[in-house]
């Protein structure tokens, strides 16, 4: 399976998304800072499992129709920065969707999340990450599950992979910085963190219209992901 991962900036980048999907072979979209009153319902044979709904920018997934089915859907406001109390800029910061592959019957779970900015601390950002990797468990308890997206960690991932491990839970990192906008600030943003899933690759993809660089998960259920399986 091949996961797509896109901070859009503020929907700067939106009309890259088919030319992504067809270059690499998307099986699966998650955006983030989507205008989620003009994403279309299908984007080169991925159809729109659902956008998030109170804040004009939020979050999207998309999934391949012909291979996957749509189970359920679910959004979730995690605890707020002083950012997001203040601007309001988010108020959904995770989107997860339980599949069911067509083919081979198993059900796993992807999940499109962004994190609080930078002028936040990492401590809330922690948070968010455990509370949403909670709830993709009630999701589907026991499923595979893969959340990618804008994880706003830039320095001390050592320790948010130690937080993420003790969940039961794997942080994968791709293989070069997902940011560029400030050279301060540069370095790896886009994650993936999953569970009963093989993380073959994370690839760093050309950079676009975006100050985030979309990411590329390459991933495979692992030999017992049927664990738990309905």
């Amino acid at each position: 399976m091949r996961v797509i991962s896109y901070n859009l900036r503020k929907h700067r980048a939106a009309r890259e998304l088919a030319g992504l999907v067809d270059r690499h072979g998307a099986d699966v979209l998650c955006l983030q800072e989507v205008d989620t009153r003009d994403m279309p319902d299908m984007i080169e044979g991925l159809r729109l499992a659902q956008a998030t709904q109170r804040n004009r920018l939020g979050l999207a997934v998309y999934y391949r129709e012909n291979t996957f089915r749509a189970i359920d859907v679910r959004s979730l406001a995690l605890k707020k920065s002083l950012h997001d109390r203040v601007l309001k800029p988010a108020e959904e910061r995770m989107l997860g969707v339980r599949l069911h592959d067509i083919d081979d019957g198993r059900e796993f779970i992807v999940a499109s999340f962004h994190a609080a900015p930078l002028t936040a601390l990492n401590s809330l950002r922690r948070h968010q990450i455990r509370t949403a990797l909670a709830a993709l468990e009630r999701l589907g308890e026991g499923l595979p599950a893969l959340m990618v997206g804008d994880y706003n960690y830039p320095v001390f991932k050592e320790n948010l992979g130690q937080k993420v491990r003790e969940q039961g839970y794997e942080l994968s990192l791709s293989d070069s910085r997902t940011y560029t906008r400030y050279r301060f600030f540069r370095g790896h943003y886009d994650f993936a963190t999953s569970v009963g899933f093989t993380i073959e690759r994370v690839r760093t993809l050309p950079q676009g219209l975006s100050d985030h660089l979309p990411i590329l998960v390459t991933a495979e259920l692992s030999a017992d992901a049927a664990r738990g399986a309905a």
